[in-house]
């Protein structure tokens, strides 16, 4: 059994992870850790959790396997600098503190950049993963396989709408409920901070690209998934931009390539991301729809837990959407 250990375990991420992790025939999960909720029981805070007695605790042993930082932006690299965490520990951080290049290491570490579809060999290897972003993971699936085949020569343009939970559980003017209910609005628009991630894997795998991410992000009125329209031009036939997508994802059991147009309750609840490709003239049109708790976080960290210690990918993550 893969023996689990994680740090900030009351927030939606945490949460998810905790229900993922209890029902992982693999893992085990052994220490819990919350400043805020230190000495209580993990089912008084996530109270559908009934599958575990674990008390949260305010430090951790650091003798397990692997270790899940599940805190806010800014505070994992605080955390890891404080603590003194064995070298044969494995971890996965979900916040954007060890994303980019320049940035992913600390000390002796060396954190992989944690998209199994554009890293998968990288991540066996690794010691350490940084988690990729929510917003990121639905952009990069969708271009991926345009930067592989050298194809993206242009301005990538993207909207892109997420659920209430992308903010995280802390409330604030733009998440309560009566802010948010019947309302959607934009933010940081061209600024978001997942962009450099974007930009940084794509350049990466397509030996340089000469465009630019035009990103709007939108908040929507509901809970959990991302939505992101995006278009580029590109000089090709859709039937040869379609073979490429079906060829790039061959092996990556989580890509759904669909032959008809998406919608976003087709992967809320799931680790899978949805793609569907159409040709506008010049213009390829690519949406793609994940889970921001899942896909884009929590389940995302599961795959590459399961990727780095040689289990099968899936483990854990065979989950039931809701069609309704």
């Amino acid at each position: 059994m893969i023996k689990v250990e994680i740090a900030g375990g009351a927030g939606y991420t945490a949460g998810e992870l905790l229900r993922l992790l209890l029902h992982h025939q693999e893992a085990e999960i052994t220490a819990v850790a919350s400043t805020s909720h230190a000495g209580e029981a993990v089912s008084k805070v996530h109270q559908d959790i009934t599958a575990t007695a674990l008390n949260f605790t305010a430090t951790l042993p650091f003798t397990g396997d692997v270790l899940f930082l599940c805190m806010g932006h800014g505070r994992s690299r605080e955390f890891l600098s404080r603590n003194n965490i064995p070298e044969s520990m494995k971890i996965i951080d979900l916040s954007q503190d060890f994303r980019l290049q320049g940035q992913n290491t600390l000390g002796n570490r060396v954190f992989v950049y944690g998209l199994p579809e554009a890293n998968k060999g990288a991540i066996r290897q690794a010691t350490s993963v940084a988690n990729p972003g929510c917003f990121a993971t639905a952009i990069q699936e969708a271009l991926l396989p345009l930067a592989a085949a050298g194809w993206l020569a242009a301005d990538v343009h993207i909207n892109a709408i997420t659920g209430a939970t992308g903010a995280g559980q802390a409330p604030t003017g733009t998440t309560h409920f009566s802010w948010r209910h019947d309302n959607v609005s934009i933010y940081k628009p061209f600024t978001h901070q997942h962009l450099q991630e974007v930009k940084e894997t794509l350049t990466q795998l397509a030996g340089g690209w000469p465009g630019d991410t035009l990103f709007i992000p939108v908040r929507g009125n509901f809970t959990r998934g991302i939505f992101a329209s995006i278009y580029t031009r590109i000089n090709r036939p859709l039937k040869e931009i379609k073979a490429a997508y079906r060829e790039y994802f061959a092996g990556h059991p989580f890509v759904q390539f669909a032959g008809q147009p998406i919608h976003l309750k087709q992967a809320v609840n799931t680790n899978n991301v949805w793609l569907h490709v159409e040709a506008h003239g010049e213009y390829v049109l690519i949406t793609s729809t994940i889970d921001n708790l899942l896909k884009g976080a929590s389940g995302q960290a599961v795959q590459n837990m399961n990727l780095m210690f040689g289990i099968k990918e899936t483990s854990g993550l065979q989950l039931k959407g809701s069609a309704f």
